[in-house]
This record gives structure tokens, C-alpha cells and sequence, in this order.
């Protein structure tokens, strides 16, 4: 790893040591507490590095030129208390640290997503969950029952075959919407931020990536069905604050699981539409011609509507191996909202565990995305506007394209190592700037 600095290299070693402690402690104990709480933790560590490339101009949004090291740090409780049968309380408070490559600009499919559009130097402390959970059951095949193991944010308990689960209060749309196996979690798997989500999925969501709203899931032999409506910020990338539905989202989801031979497989749909004040790049472009001025999405916002999709697959191929793929896109006629700026993406790969060489708890994960702008996107872009995450001031549109290859180490019960490499070609679209070599450590452990 290039750019460890003396103090980066400081907090990795006190975070292992402490991490390790904790796993030691923890190790054979169960995540349970007195008066019906459970406890679990968790810390993720990462340090991002990429190398000087190619860049003949750039913008306020651009990702930085020359070699850049940035590392994000985050410590989370995840308390949970059973309510009643059936209902749990959970609270997750949190503190941050740290900043994304260039403060989380200059690439759309952002490569780290343990890195928040808000970033600070100091730790800080926040609240990104804080809901209650009911399960109801209602019965159903009796063998199909399932027994659900404790874990962060899910207390343990037997749930039938058919069943209704009602999730309100603070929390995360991809908690429960767009879930895969391989490609969701960038504490564990991995990074890209158009790897672990659809890209063009602009869920609802404050600059952490968490909102308030409702969710509904019903569960039914192999098939199950979503539903939500989530609190949408007042602005685009912005916080969201008090408690609010004038501008909200509504999603919807249908899975089906099914079987491969004797491997397990999942499809899932995802539809959703986003109300809110958002500007359209064709009236922005119009504006700016008309006044001679640089086009702003900000200038141009009225009440309107914009939907998208996102189809998800994931597949056990073989013992030990499973695939994966994506694809998404949105109205491209709108400014993104909450996520980044992508209209469509398509992302598959590999994830492959240890067991095939001897390591079992080791995991290496392959994958791509390919990122693309509207044609009104891509004017607006050319013409030096600035989105959620990129603008270079011009643009000479491309595709952009991601690779990405990570392994992790195991290295004690609880605790792993994961080095991790990712080729980012057009990095924002733009065929003028890059290609980035990004590389990246990350410490895990949890309890």
C-alpha cells in the first residue's frame, strides 16, 4: 500500500489491537445482554489510495489528479430489544471518521462505500438506524418454517413459511431493497459504490445514506413482495431533516427464489419513482443559453416525477461459487437526487470462498460495471454543470468502466483483512481524464 503515512499506519495498528481484544473477549460468548437486549459490534477501517494519472483539465467536482490517500474509519452498536412476540426495537448509534478520495467526487460509480458524501477529519457521532421491526406470522407450510439466527439487527427467532414483516423508523432503503449475496456489502465484500447497489437505483436517502420511512415484505413459499415509502431530503444530496413526505419515495419490489440443480438462486425487481423538487437538464441548458451563463439543475426546480428500476440476479453455480449481475436504469431527463449521477448500469461478477483452496473463511470477489449518462445528461455535462458527484467543467462522454478485484484474509475468528484493487476507465464519463488505478485496505471485525 503506497501513502501510509505514519499516522494512518498508527491508527490500522490500534484499531487491530483493539479489534482483536474485542474479538478474544467476545469469542465464545453469545451477542446477548441482561433485561432481553442483544448486543453486537462492528468496526470497518479503510485506507484508499490512488496514483497521479492523465488529466488535462478538471472541475469542482473532479477527482483529483495527482496521487491522493484518504481513510474512512466507523465504529457501530447495534442494540436490539425484543418488544414483544414478534416485535424488536433497534438502535445503532455510530461515530465516523474520515474522508473519501477528493471528498467523495470525480467518479460516478464511487469507489468506496464505506466513503459518505460528508466527510470530517474528527470522529463524530450519529444515529444511522433506529427502528422497530414486526414479524407476523401466519403459518403456512409447517416444514418450511425457518429458524432466523442472531445477528446485527436481527434477534433470534423461528418464522413461518408465510409471513408479514412491518419495518418503521430510521433506516436504510438497501437494508431491504436491492439485497444480494455477493455484491451488497462494503464492509465484507465489495467496494464500488455501482457494485453493491444498482447504479441507477436513487433511493431515498440523507448524505450517509439513510432516511426515514415504512417498509412492508410478505413472505410466501419462493416468492416474496416489498413495498416502502421513504422521506425523501428537501434538496438534492442533502441531510434530511425533522420529519416530512412532501417530497418521498415509493418502491416496490418482487423476488423469486428458485434452485439451480441443488444451488440456490434469486431474481429480483425492483420499480420505484421519486416525488420531489428537481431541476430536468434540458430546461437548465435552456436557461443557460438564454442567459449566457453555465447550466444549474438548481435554478430550473419544480415538483416532478422520476422513476426507475433495477433487475438483480444472484446464483449459486457451484459449491463455494456464486455469480451475480445488475442492471438498472432512471428517467435520464432529471437531475439524480440522492444517489449518484447514473441513468444506467449494468454490473455482474464472481465471489468465490476460500474453501476451494484450503482457506475457508477466505473470500475473493471479481467484478464490473459499465455507467452511463442520458443524452440530456451528457449536454449538460459538457456544457461545465456540476451533479451529485462529478463535473469536470467539459466533458468528452464515454462510457465509464469499472473492474474490481478484492481478497479477504481471515485472520482470526472475527477479524479480517481485505486488500482490494479496482480500474476505473472514464472516470465521470470522461474519456479526457484517467484511466485511475484506486487501491485499497480495509480492516473488519465485529462481534
Amino acid at each position: 500500500m503506497q501513502r501510509l503515512t505514519n499516522q494512518h499506519i498508527l491508527q490500522l495498528t490500534l484499531c487491530a489491537i483493539a479489534l482483536a481484544a474485542a474479538s478474544f473477549a467476545h469469542a465464545d460468548e453469545p451477542a446477548q445482554a441482561s433485561g432481553g437486549w442483544q448486543l453486537n459490534g462492528q468496526l470497518t477501517y479503510t485506507d484508499q489510495y490512488h496514483p497521479s494519472f492523465a488529466a488535462p483539465y478538471g472541475g469542482p467536482n473532479s477527482l483529483t489528479s495527482s496521487s491522493v490517500n484518504e481513510e474512512t474509519a466507523d465504529i457501530t452498536l447495534f442494540a436490539g430489544h425484543r418488544l414483544w412476540d414478534g416485535g424488536e426495537f433497534w438502535f445503532n448509534p455510530e461515530i465516523d471518521q474520515g474522508r473519501g478520495l477528493s471528498d467523495t467526487l470525480g467518479v460516478a460509480g464511487f469507489p468506496s462505500g464505506e466513503a459518505y458524501k460528508i466527510g470530517a477529519n474528527a470522529p463524530y457521532l450519529r444515529i444511522p438506524r433506529a427502528f422497530v421491526r414486526q414479524v407476523f406470522n401466519f403459518g403456512g407450510n409447517e416444514n418450511a418454517a425457518q429458524q432466523v439466527d442472531a445477528a446485527p439487527n436481527q434477534l433470534p427467532e423461528t418464522v413461518a413459511a408465510d409471513n408479514l414483516t412491518l419495518t418503521i423508523g430510521k433506516f436504510s432503503v438497501v437494508d431491504i431493497f436491492d439485497a444480494n449475496s455477493y455484491a451488497h456489502d462494503p464492509r465484507s465484500d465489495f467496494l464500488n459504490w455501482s457494485l453493491i447497489d444498482g447504479g441507477a437505483f436513487d433511493y431515498a436517502a440523507d448524505a450517509w445514506g439513510f432516511t426515514n420511512g415504512i417498509a412492508l415484505e410478505w413472505n410466501t413459499g419462493d416468492w416474496s413482495a416489498r413495498t416502502g415509502l421513504f422521506q425523501m431530503s428537501e434538496v438534492p444530496n442533502a441531510k434530511v431533516a425533522g420529519y416530512h413526505f412532501h417530497n418521498f419515495m415509493s418502491v416496490a419490489e418482487l423476488e423469486r427464489r428458485h434452485k439451480w440443480g441443488d444451488h440456490p438462486g434469486k431474481i429480483k425487481l425492483t420499480v420505484y419513482a421519486n416525488r420531489a423538487d428537481m431541476g430536468s437538464y434540458a430546461d437548465a441548458l435552456a436557461l443557460a443559453q438564454a442567459t449566457g451563463g453555465k447550466p444549474d439543475t438548481s435554478l430550473v426546480r419544480n415538483t416532478s416525477t422520476s422513476a426507475g428500476f433495477v433487475l438483480n440476479l444472484e446464483q449459486e453455480v457451484a459449491d463455494n461459487v456464486g455469480i451475480f449481475a445488475r442492471a438498472s436504469a432512471r428517467n435520464g431527463g432529471y437531475e439524480a437526487y440522492e444517489f449518484s449521477d447514473i441513468d444506467r448500469s449494468v454490473s455482474a461478477g464472481v465471489s468465490l470462498q476460500g474453501a476451494l483452496w484450503g482457506r475457508a473463511q477466505d473470500k475473493l470477489g471479481l467484478g464490473v460495471a459499465v455507467n452511463a449518462l442520458s443524452g440530456d445528461a451528457q449536454r449538460y455535462f459538457a456544457a461545465g454543470g456540476m451533479g451529485i458527484l462529478i463535473g469536470d467543467g467539459k466533458l468528452d462522454y464515454a462510457h465509464e468502466q469499472i473492474a474490481e478485484a478484492f481478497y479477504s484474509f481471515k485472520l482470526m475468528k472475527q477479524v479480517s483483512l481485505a486488500a482490494d484493487y479496482q480500474r476505473i476507465v472514464n472516470p465521470a464519463y470522461n474519456q479526457d481524464r484517467g484511466p485511475v488505478n484506486v487501491y485499497a485496505l480495509r480492516l473488519h471485525a465485529e462481534y
